[in-house]
């Protein structure tokens, strides 16, 4: 079963909107929003607090299941196309050799 994993660079409401279309594609089997497993060290006390490159938009990470690779390619077209719309950065991990 594939496992497509992506990372959103976008508001809250832009993941919404990608949740959202990959609930109603048919054969997803299951979508995840994971944490990021990377601590971020930002004190809100810290000399660089509240510069312009901490306010920039949120990073994302989904996880979704497919039950075949048809399905998997018509999932990634589809965010493709709505990533593009919104003017949001999508970038899928593949982890083939």
């Amino acid at each position: 079963m594939p496992l497509l994993r992506l990372r959103v660079t976008g508001s809250d409401d832009d993941v919404r909107a990608i949740s959202n279309l990959l609930t109603s594609l048919d054969g997803v089997e299951h979508i995840e929003e994971v944490d990021d497993l990377m601590p971020h060290m930002d004190d809100d006390d810290s000399s660089s607090a509240g510069l312009p490159d901490d306010q920039g938009p949120g990073q994302h990470a989904l996880e979704i299941e497919a039950p075949n690779q048809s399905t998997a390619n018509r999932i990634r077209d589809a965010v493709e196309a709505l990533a593009f719309d919104l003017d949001v950065l999508v970038e899928f991990d593949n982890d083939e050799a």
